[in-house]
């Protein structure tokens, strides 16, 4: 089982350079089915596997010119500190054991995975029934105090589960910040980047890491997204885009039977 889990970590770095999103999508079911690690302990990891292996994407991305700095500064900040709020008050006050009845138990690793499936399940809805639109002639950006409160709402969304939030910030960069696709992508994977990382730093405060476990998960996951960089330039990114969004689909589905039925969440 390990095996495979070393495996599919190289999807995590090739989700994030083919579409840029996704790789926390898959990091934290990755660590908690295949490794054993605890949901809790996940986030953390997921932090730092998605962190630093997305560097290697934002160095391509910096060389292509295409990251846009001052959406980095209005969105990026404030979902950074909605991410250090998150890890450092909100998860911490979750309680270990959220509610108990005769027939059902939710517990805080309940309710963070069953969380998780949800995102997930939005993110892959998006990713399916989004337009695929041609890229537009570019438009001037747009700094608004709407995107100051969507930067900061998303970190505290995603800092709860330990996910870098890609398929959150690509369309709020589009719609919102009015950036192209391509410009979209690159400032979020920078985004990414900073805030896994401050949100893992926070966590190295009160939490063991297994170091020689997590640099291989991180080695391989970047390896992942050099290659996905390569071959986002040779492939269809709609459809590949598409496709991961039905593979993402199931994987949410799957979590929501395995914790309803195969878990202590219903006695």
């Amino acid at each position: 089982m390990e095996l495979i889990g070393y495996l599919a970590s190289i999807l995590i770095g090739v989700s994030l350079g083919l579409i840029g999103s996704g790789g926390s999508i898959l990091t934290v079911p990755l660590l908690v089915y295949l490794f054993q690690v605890s949901p809790v302990l996940a986030t953390t990891y997921s932090l730092a596997i998605v962190g630093l292996s997305s560097i290697a994407g934002v160095i391509s991305r910096l060389k292509q010119k295409l990251v846009d700095f001052k959406t980095i500064l209005v969105f990026g900040i404030p979902s950074i500190i909605g991410v250090f709020s998150s890890r450092k008050f909100l998860l911490p006050a979750i309680p270990e054991q959220m509610y108990g009845g005769a027939h059902f138990m939710l517990t805080k690793s309940h309710f963070i995975m069953l969380f998780f499936a949800a995102l997930m399940f939005i993110a892959a809805l998006s990713m399916i029934l989004g337009k695929n639109k041609e890229e537009e002639e570019e438009a001037l950006p747009i700094y608004g105090f709407t995107l100051i409160l969507v930067g900061f709402a998303e970190g505290l969304l995603t800092g709860i589960v330990g996910a870098g939030g890609g398929f959150l910030i690509i369309p709020a960069l589009v719609i919102l910040a009015k950036l192209s696709m391509k410009k979209a992508i690159a400032t979020s994977l920078v985004i990414i980047s900073i805030k896994s990382l401050v949100g893992f730093s926070g966590d190295l405060l009160h939490t063991a890491v297994d170091w020689s476990f997590l640099s291989k998960i991180i080695l391989l996951a970047t390896l992942g997204i050099i290659t996905g960089n390569y071959l986002n330039k040779k492939m269809n990114g709609a459809k590949l885009k598409k496709g991961f969004g039905y593979f993402v689909l199931a994987m949410s589905l799957i979590i929501f039977i395995e914790q309803f039925f195969f878990s202590n969440l219903i006695n």
